[in-house]
C-alpha cells in the first residue's frame, strides 16, 4: 500500500521484548525503558511521563488482546517502535474489548510529525486484524521470530 510505513525503520528486534510483567504499569516501564534507548529518543524522562499521562486519559488497550501506548514529543526526533509478547497476559490493562492484552507495540513520533504519526498507527491497526497474524505473534518463540513475523508481513 502506497505511504505505508515500513516497520523495518521504526522497530528494530533489540527493541522487541519477551515481557513477563503481570502489570499493565511494569509492562509499559519495561517498554518505554526499551524505547529510550532509540537514538530518536532524546529525553527518557519525557517519554516515560508522556506515556503514562497517555494511558491516565484513555486506555490504550485497542482490542483483541493488543495495547498500543502512543505519543509525539518534541523530544523524538522521528518515529520509534518498542514491541512487547505478554506470554502471560495483561489483566488490568482495561482494554476496549475487556480481553487481556498479549501484544504491545509503543510507537513515539516527534512532535510534528503528525502525518507519520497517524500512518503508522492506520497501519498497525490494519495489519492487527488479521487473526493469523495475531496468533503468530503471540507464538513466537522468541525476540528474533517475532520480528521476523511481523515485518515480513509488510508488502
Amino acid at each position: 500500500m502506497p505511504g505505508e510505513p515500513d516497520l523495518a525503520r521504526v522497530l528494530v528486534p533489540q527493541r522487541v521484548l519477551i515481557l513477563d510483567s503481570k502489570t499493565k504499569k511494569d509492562a509499559l516501564q519495561a517498554l518505554a525503558d526499551c524505547l529510550s534507548s532509540a537514538a530518536e529518543v532524546k529525553n527518557r524522562d519525557d517519554l516515560v511521563q508522556a506515556i503514562f499521562y497517555r494511558e491516565e486519559l484513555m486506555s490504550t488497550g485497542i482490542g483483541m488482546g493488543i495495547a498500543v501506548p502512543h505519543v509525539r514529543l518534541a523530544s523524538v526526533t522521528g518515529p520509534v517502535m518498542s514491541a512487547g509478547i505478554c506470554h502471560t497476559p495483561i489483566t488490568d490493562y482495561e482494554s476496549l474489548d475487556g480481553v487481556s492484552i498479549r501484544l504491545i507495540f509503543m510507537i513515539a513520533a516527534g512532535q510534528h510529525q503528525h502525518a507519520e504519526y497517524l500512518r503508522l498507527l492506520s497501519s498497525l491497526s490494519l495489519k492487527f486484524k488479521d487473526e493469523k497474524l495475531r496468533d503468530a505473534l503471540i507464538a513466537a518463540p522468541d525476540t528474533q521470530s517475532f520480528y521476523n513475523v511481523l515485518v515480513r508481513r509488510e508488502d
